[in-house]
């Protein structure tokens, strides 16, 4: 089983409404689908989205990596492909369309379902947050309610640079509405003082976690901010590798880590991080970007394997989707993720 063909193609999906954070706002859902082919007839798909905010791709970068590199894995071995992929230094996100792809393909050639390849024995529905985009406190706040209508009670909330208006929203959504989870994301928006001004002024409020609170590189600050906050600091842009996740760690910087394929580079490498997460007893968020079906698949197969290590799961691009596409192989019940 050896590779013959990899074709690229662009995809789109809009969105219901404008996704909005302290980093970008974007009305559609846009990715790379790698489609590889086997000479036995197989074949699978992998899919990466452009977050140039976050990993420095864009759809146009995305191509051209993978591009670049295909060559390497014409007529080659599966597992051999995979290993080889590693090697080169092409962005996360399109080692993460190749690796997913490849990954897949190692499950037909052990002629295995994905249930049982993934090792999925606890099949009971998961749980992901939605997302609740930046925006004036008013429209925040009426955007959480709507979603608490819905059933979806995990709400993942964008804050952004102005620290009173963020001040402001968790105090309203918390006092509002007592019963939904709050999940804090500033998105790298704050410095450390601004977010010890944060958790002084939100000590009674009722969170979860705050998310990557200062700039990814500033590691000295979020281990300052995690020292003195109650509530757990989750790492997001601060972790791509299992090497930053081991320095984060070891360096008492964060309290969570947040994986994501397109960080991380795809299913092999998270795979290595959530082992890495459960021999270490910490605890992970799986999050996304705005992804394709294809990807959010790959995530959530991931979810049901490691549900002993992930503690919360960001998977909610099919809910912020218009329509929701076939290629999705299971089903969402407001936030509740089922097998087909």
């Amino acid at each position: 089983m050896n590779i013959a063909a990899i074709t690229l193609t662009q995809e789109k999906i809009a969105l219901k409404t404008p996704f909005v954070t302290a980093l970008r706002e974007v009305r559609d859902v846009e990715f790379i689908r790698v489609k590889i082919l086997c000479d036995d007839g197989s074949f699978a798909y992998g899919e990466a989205p452009a977050t140039k905010a976050v990993t420095g791709e864009t759809l146009e970068s995305i191509r051209e990596n993978i591009l670049s590199v295909k060559g390497l894995f014409i007529g080659k071995e599966i597992a051999v492909s995979l290993e080889t992929l590693h090697q080169t230094n092409i962005g996360s996100s399109a080692k993460a369309a190749l690796d997913m792809a490849l990954f897949f393909l190692l499950a037909k050639q052990k002629k295995k379902p994905l249930q049982e390849f993934f090792h999925i024995k606890d099949t009971r529905a998961i749980k992901t947050d939605i997302t609740i985009s930046l925006g004036s406190a008013e429209v925040m706040f009426e955007d959480a309610k709507r979603a608490l209508r819905e059933q979806n009670n995990i709400l993942k909330v964008k804050l952004g640079s102005d620290i009173a208006h963020a001040i402001e929203v968790t105090q309203l959504l918390s006092r509002k509405l007592p019963h939904a989870t709050l999940l804090i994301d500033a998105n790298q928006a704050w410095n450390l003082k601004k977010s010890l001004y944060y958790l002084r002024e939100t000590q009674n409020c009722a969170m979860e976690l705050v998310e990557q609170p200062v700039s990814a590189a500033d590691l000295e600050s979020l281990k300052k901010i995690s020292e003195a906050s109650r509530v757990p600091i989750l790492a997001d842009e601060a972790v791509f590798t299992l090497q930053d996740v081991k320095d984060v760690v070891q360096n008492s910087c964060a309290d969570m880590i947040n994986i994501k394929l397109m960080k991380c580079g795809g299913l092999s490498k998270a795979v290595e991080i959530l082992e890495y997460a459960r021999k270490e007893k910490i605890s992970c968020m799986l999050g996304s970007m705005l992804e394709g079906p294809y990807s959010i698949n790959a995530a959530i197969y991931l979810a049901f394997a490691y549900r002993d290590v992930i503690q919360f799961i960001d998977l909610d691009s099919p809910l912020l989707y218009k329509e929701l596409p076939h290629e999705l192989d299971f089903v969402y019940e407001t936030n509740e993720i089922r097998f087909k």
